[in-house]
């Protein structure tokens, strides 16, 4: 089953909110999806005391020793496993990374942000030598504007073009929805667009999002056969 790891050794790039809007995609699609929270923070943890209903299962007693160990476990008990990585670049971010089947690296349209991906996709590609693979990983801009392309993200964007790093065509837009669902729980599928706005657009963006992911997936699938 996929097993999807978001990674950036720079904190609030947006992992956290990319990898449960990506669950809760998943799961509304009515897959079944465990999260393994090994961010210190435990924003998701949080975000699952306040979803008591929820369909998505949380694994957050991880450590350093047991990632492995952790990942391989949900992997045969879920369709798909989603690790949420600390903002650091350890060990467990590294064998984190060496299992799965594609990395997400979340980032900011700002310099510090692509310095912090630069960190990650080298880490990844000293991984793919050691497991003697292909670990697919994509850049995926977060937080960005609904209504204009900001003249750091261009820079940023041409940047990682002209380094050949895959970049994600759908960018995780900022919505206040996205914020509602860590201050309040519950999925997009279950906020009240009377009381949030924007909901439906963010419900699209997730489904968008969502979609680029199970190509990305496949494409690496028929690449490998």
């Amino acid at each position: 089953m996929p097993i999807i790891s978001f990674a950036n050794p720079k904190g609030g790039a947006g992992k956290t909110t990319s990898a449960l809007i990506l669950a809760g995609e998943l799961a509304t699609r009515g897959a079944k999806v465990t999260i393994i929270d090994a961010d210190p923070e435990k924003w998701i943890s949080g975000w699952a005391e306040l979803t008591p209903n929820s369909p998505i299962s949380i694994l957050n007693r991880v450590t350093e020793a047991s990632i492995v160990d952790d990942i391989e476990e949900a992997a045969k008990q879920s369709q798909w496993v989603i690790v949420d990585l600390e903002g650091t670049a350890s060990l467990m971010v590294a064998n984190a990374i060496g299992l799965s089947d594609l990395v997400i690296v979340p980032v900011q349209g700002s310099s510090m942000d692509a310095k912090g991906a630069a960190k990650t996709l080298q880490l990844i590609r000293n991984q793919s030598r050691m497991a003697r693979r292909t670990i697919n990983h994509s850049v995926l801009f977060t937080r960005t504007s609904a209504a204009v392309m900001s003249r750091s993200m261009k820079n940023v964007r041409e940047q990682l073009a002209s380094a050949g790093v895959n970049v994600f065509e759908t960018p995780i837009v900022e919505r206040a929805a996205y914020r509602d669902m860590f201050d309040y729980g519950g999925l997009l599928s279950e906020l009240d667009p009377d009381s949030v706005s924007n909901v439906e657009k963010a419900a699209q963006n997730a489904r968008e999002f969502a979609g680029e992911v199970l190509s990305k997936l496949k494409a690496a699938s028929k690449a490998a056969d």
